[in-house]
C-alpha cells in the first residue's frame, strides 16, 4: 500500500513563508512526476507546480518567482517552498505523484494540508 502524506501547512501572515512536505511510503520502485495542486473554497483544483524525476520543473503563472518545488529521491519526499504568501494562496494543498510500484504505474494523492494566509 502506497501512501502520500503532506505536512507543513498552517496559518501565516501575508508576506510570510511555509514549506510543505510530501512523504511517500510503501512498496515504491520509483517516483516519476510529483505535483502540488491546490483547491480554494468554491474553486476547482488547480496545478501549482510539478517536478519530473530528472528535476525539470513547471509552475502556475500565479506562483512563479514565489514558490519552489523540489524533491529528495533518496527520501521519497517532495517539497513546496512558498514565499511571499498572499491571501489568494489560501487553499488546501494536495500532493500528487506517479509512482512505479514494480508491476505498474499508478497515480496517488495525499489527503491535503490547509494553508491559510491572513492577517
Amino acid at each position: 500500500q502506497v501512501r502520500l502524506v503532506e505536512s507543513g501547512g498552517g496559518l501565516v501572515q501575508p508576506g510570510g513563508s511555509l514549506r510543505l512536505s510530501c512523504a511517500a511510503s510503501g512498496s515504491i520502485f520509483s517516483i516519476r512526476t510529483m505535483c502540488w495542486y491546490r483547491q480554494a473554497p468554491g474553486k476547482q483544483r488547480e496545478l501549482v507546480a510539478q517536478i519530473t524525476s530528472g528535476g525539470s520543473t513547471n509552475y502556475a503563472d500565479s506562483v512563479k518567482g514565489r514558490f519552489t518545488i523540489s524533491r529528495d529521491n533518496a527520501k521519497n519526499t517532495g517539497y513546496l517552498q512558498m514565499n511571499s504568501l498572499q491571501p489568494e494562496d489560501t487553499a488546501v494543498y494536495y500532493c500528487n505523484a506517479d509512482i512505479d510500484i514494480y508491476v505498474k504505474l499508478n497515480t496517488y494523492w495525499g489527503q491535503g494540508t490547509q494553508v491559510t494566509v491572513s492577517s
